[in-house]
């Protein structure tokens, strides 16, 4: 089970052809175009059918006919890289809905022949896919043992009293590393030292890459920032909150540092 993201399509490709209908965010997929007249994107190859994603106008009649799921649901109902696929499938869409006219001159914009971007017809600015990079850390307190504590904290815009990673945008100008250390510190007030790469995940929501990393405590006390963090804590191992689901690389450091022990 493979997906290869490309531009377009290989030159050799015979194989079947699978289409993303990006219904406002939600994504419903179809052996054939609902509409030959709709924009499509190709997303790559999955599992050697080649992937268009489909942006179905909003004034459209739903061609799911209600079958269209968030991709957060979508995740529950795919295997792993069908949702990598359909979320890329999401934000080309989404990029091209939002990039139809020149930043620096206003003037319509059209889809490159030779790379993914779109270009001014009249001054030549070329805009390329978004991509956001954000940090996500789990900073841990003590010996490594079960005893060791890890600082997770609740968002204040979560309905659920659910338990995760801090995390948060890199800064122009920052490094990795030193986006691990201030966000840390500007949302709970801790100072963090040694931060270590895990791992990353492409994360449509709507165009980030998380870039997971964990970190060591050195100094300070919790003091939550209003804004973004409604409480935070340290947790053993046997007595942790509710943790997100398996769909996060939050999770996956979670059962990393959990599973060091046994």
């Amino acid at each position: 089970m493979t997906f290869r993201p490309l531009n377009v399509p290989p030159p050799d490709h015979q194989g079947e052809h699978r289409y993303v209908h990006v219904i406002g965010a939600s994504v419903f997929v179809d052996d054939r175009p609902a509409h030959d007249d709709w924009d499509t994107h190709f997303v790559g190859v999955v599992d050697d059918l080649a992937w268009w994603a489909v942006d179905v106008p909003p004034d459209a009649d739903d061609p799911s006919y209600g079958a269209a799921l968030d991709l957060r649901a979508f995740f529950g109902r795919a295997p792993e890289h069908h949702w990598l696929a359909a979320g890329r499938g999401v934000q080309l869409v989404e990029w091209a809905r939002t990039h139809r006219f020149c930043g620096r001159c206003a003037a319509p914009t059209v889809p490159s022949a030779e790379e993914r971007s779109m270009r001014c017809a009249v001054c030549g600015l070329v805009a390329f896919p978004r991509l956001a990079p954000a940090m996500i850390t789990l900073v841990t307190r003590g010996e490594p043992g079960p005893d060791q504590e890890v600082l997770l904290a609740r968002g204040v815009q979560w309905s659920i009293p659910m338990y995760s990673c801090l995390a948060g945008f890199v800064e122009p100008g920052e490094s990795l590393e030193g986006a691990v250390v201030r966000e840390v510190e500007e949302e709970v007030g801790i100072v963090v030292t040694r931060p270590q790469y895990f791992g990353s995940q492409p994360w449509p929501f709507p165009n980030s890459l998380m870039i997971g990393f964990t970190a060591a405590y050195e100094s300070g006390e919790i003091v939550c920032d209003p804004t973004e963090i409604a409480d935070a804590g340290w947790y053993r191992r046997d007595d942790l909150p509710m943790i997100p689901p398996g769909i996060s690389i939050a999770r996956r450091l979670i059962d990393a540092w959990v599973d060091q022990v046994k």
